[in-house]
């Protein structure tokens, strides 16, 4: 199958920006190029001043950002939406787009997807990687595949820092918009005793399952594919919802008949422009107990009043 490469060219100093903006056009696969400060770079993570010929080349004076697109999804309306936002942010931009195989996709993706501590508890662990000999940390082995979820992304470690550090042990959890299942198999592995992750993507549940499987929590976590409201019929102690901010705020209408008497109500994806109006929103029906921000990127703990 061909994958329609997007390829988004800015200045360095506004990749953080057009990198959320990006990550608001699709739920999987981008990855960046940014040369910007290789030495620096180099030197602090290798302590050398040796380095390729060939990244001493790459240009340092653009950064790239490269997005992969179902050839099934709308590509013109991917990159109009592109367009739109990034011109309202009054960022330069060069995109292009070529086709690309779907083993080059996965190749390249993989390569910068590596293991990585999480809070104080969990390592995010891709499952193609040999967990390290002295690791202490709870193992959550990940392999997304097609789905959204794999820690890298600043929403996905705001809700992992914030299931650190509330879920209890033998508490439920709800996870809204599961992905890759990263957020319901984590609270598991931090003590939860149920964990339920609910999807309209029919692979992002089946991917959500085989990393279940994966990390042999498949008694403790399942999901299910459809809408909220149809496929669950039961209370949790916990509702976690890494999506958008519109999505977020028409849930919080309804989403008190999911949860229990001291339930909590995590959530993310929540752009620092929408982050004021979210939070207004959300409060009239809870109350706020925390808030944490990652780059442009917000997470917001609520309880019930």
């Amino acid at each position: 199958m061909d994958w329609i490469e997007i390829t988004v060219s800015v200045k360095p100093s506004d990749l953080e920006e057009a990198e959320a903006i990006a990550n608001m056009t699709v739920d999987y696969g981008i990855y960046i190029e940014d040369y910007s400060a290789l030495e620096e770079e180099v030197m602090d993570i290798a302590h050398v001043d040796l380095i390729d010929e060939d990244l001493l080349k790459k240009d340092r004076n653009t950064a790239k950002i490269h997005i992969f697109i179902d050839p099934e999804d709308n590509i013109s309306e991917a990159a109009a939406f592109l367009s739109e936002r990034l011109r309202n942010a009054g960022i330069d931009f060069e995109i292009s787009t070529e086709n690309v195989q779907e083993d080059d996709w996965l190749n390249n993706w993989r390569k910068y997807f590596k293991p990585q501590k999480i809070g104080e508890k969990l390592l995010i662990n891709p499952s193609w990687f040999e967990v390290p000999k002295d690791n202490t940390r709870a193992v959550l082995n990940i392999d997304p595949g097609l789905a959204f979820g794999t820690g890298k992304h600043e929403t996905t470690r705001l809700c992992l820092k914030m299931l650190e550090k509330y879920v209890k042990e033998g508490q439920s959890v709800l996870d809204i918009g599961c992905g890759s299942g990263i957020l319901g198999i984590a609270s598991v592995l931090l003590g939860a005793q149920k964990s339920v992750g609910v999807d309209i993507d029919e692979k992002a549940v089946k991917t959500a399952l085989q990393n279940a499987e994966l990390n042999k929590v498949e008694d403790k976590f399942t999901a299910v594919c459809g809408d909220l409201t149809d496929k669950i019929n039961e209370k949790f102690d916990i509702i976690v919802a890494n999506i958008v901010a519109d999505v977020i705020i028409n849930l919080s209408l309804g989403v008190e008949s999911f949860m229990n008497k001291d339930a909590l109500f995590i959530i993310s994806g929540i752009i620092d422009s929408r982050a004021d109006e979210v939070r207004a929103k959300v409060s009239e029906k809870f109350a706020l107990v925390e808030e944490a921000k990652d780059g442009c990127w917000y997470c917001f703990v609520f309880k019930n009043k």
